[in-house]
């Protein structure tokens, strides 16, 4: 897990840190260097360090200095001198070093930029000396966050750096994940510099964290995780077939669609067990986990049936027209809105604490679905990373929805099931994008690599 925590967090854990200031810096700006090495920072090479007062540019002085002594040819133009004793003694030691310091000026002939401006330090109003610089085509490192981002919300009120790599410092910051950040932040790097742990607003899923339940010996198909999906209306029965198939292809051991079109069910997908609605009130009991919404349309009374007689739903698509068929429900609940659906169950921005909020006021898992996608029982949420543009297609919610009544039907409680689910749904999408175009029905066969069975 990655902890996220805000600015005002970091500033306490770096006043917790069991080490002096100093020593942190040191190690902050030798992490940068490193940044700027894998970015092509060589012998020879022009960088220019641009320094803010605070310990941000305190930071950057001591990049340069490391960067000096590898034979890169280093600048820093400061915006201010430093404000702080510690980052005064990192620019005096940076120009015994042979590091040439001078007053900001404008662009020149450099190679890569090193923004220690601002960082997690910036509260709006960005000089106009630093506009030109922000302009710059050359690759950028930045320190902490992009100088003009806000390291809380993301959000860019005028104009920032568009870095080509971060390096942040103990944790990720919102501002890292939320709004512009993604865009303007390039490839962030945390790097452990003898902070403390903080306590953070997000936590990011790793490979570790995401579970995979074990399957015993003596399992049978019923014993190993059985999945009901109520959907496939006419015309959309794709949507419920594969969300089946993808809760097969992710462990569970029987899985059956209840549809309006249960032979086309038959037809597609053979492993399949078929059922028509009509038989809906009788296989509640059978199943462990009811996926409801997939290709369902608007079929009256589906949902409430599906939602009271479960004992676990996942409730996807349009099983989320109408929060009130939610609220009376019995069952335990995952559902899995995106920004249009979340719109139409709260008026609440879509966002990591709306869904918190959503998931205290009906009891459940809230999966917000996006980049990041949020996943909260209305305690601290989980932010997964590791999907990307290629979901961006029709169907591959539907294996998302498939996958995570797998999970949750093996075992997991209803958060790891979701958050688990969803990191394994984005690894899997990533590495099918290497070779493939990603489509529902080529994803929901790729994830059985990542199915732990």
């Amino acid at each position: 897990m990655i902890p996220v925590v805000t600015t005002a967090e970091s500033a306490a854990m770096d006043e917790r840190a069991p080490d002096p200031v100093d020593v942190l810096m040191e190690r902050a700006g030798l992490a940068v260097a490193l940044a700027a090495v894998d970015l092509g920072a060589g012998y020879g090479t022009r960088v220019t360090v641009l320094c803010g007062p605070g310990n941000n540019g305190g930071d950057g002085y001591v990049a340069a200095r490391y960067l000096r002594q590898r034979g890169v040819a280093v600048r820093v133009m400061a915006m201010a001198e430093p404000r702080s004793e510690v980052a005064a003694a990192a620019a005096r030691a940076a120009r015994r070093a042979g590091v040439s310091v001078a007053p900001l000026g404008t662009p020149g002939s450099e190679e890569l930029l090193i923004d220690a401006v601002f960082g997690g330090g910036f509260r709006r109003g960005i000089p106009p000396e630093l506009l030109p610089w922000m302009e710059s085509p050359v690759p950028v490192v930045a320190v902490d966050v992009p100088s003009g981002l806000d390291p809380d919300t993301g959000k860019i009120e005028e104009h920032a750096f568009r870095a080509d790599a971060t390096v942040t410092f103990g944790a990720l910051k919102p501002g890292h994940l939320l709004g512009d950040g993604p865009d303007f932040c390039g490839s962030v790097t945390v790097a452990d510099i003898g902070l403390g742990d903080g306590d953070p607003v997000l936590k990011v899923v790793e490979d570790v964290d995401a579970v995979l339940p074990d399957r015993n010996r003596g399992a049978h198909k019923w014993s190993a995780g059985s999945v009901l999906v109520v959907g496939g209306s006419r015309g959309m029965v794709g949507a419920a077939v594969m969300a089946g198939r993808a809760a097969l292809v992710f462990g569970a051991g029987a899985v059956a669609v209840a549809s309006e079109q249960p032979d086309q069910v038959a037809t597609l997908a053979p492993e399949l067990l078929a059922y028509s609605l009509d038989a809906l009130d009788e296989l509640m009991d059978r199943y462990d986990v009811v996926v409801v919404g997939p290709g369902l349309g608007e079929l009256p009374g589906v949902v409430e049936r599906a939602v009271s007689g479960a004992r676990s739903a996942v409730v996807d698509a349009d099983g989320l027209r109408d929060r009130q068929l939610l609220a009376p429900s019995n069952a335990e609940l995952i559902i899995t809105p995106h920004a249009g659906e979340f719109a139409r169950l709260t008026d609440d921005v879509p966002g990591p604490e709306a869904a918190r909020k959503l998931a205290n006021d009906l009891g459940a898992v809230v999966l917000l679905k996006g980049w990041p996608t949020f996943v909260t029982n209305g305690e601290v949420p989980w932010a997964v990373v590791s999907g990307g543009p290629e979901l961006a297609t029709i169907g591959t919610g539907d294996v998302l929805a498939g996958m995570i009544a797998a999970l949750w039907s093996r075992g997991l409680e209803p958060v790891e099931a979701a958050y688990s689910a969803a990191h394994w749904h984005g690894v899997a999408a990533a590495d099918l994008g290497e070779v493939s175009t990603v489509t529902a029905d080529r994803l929901a066969t790729h994830i059985g690599r990542w199915s732990g069975v």
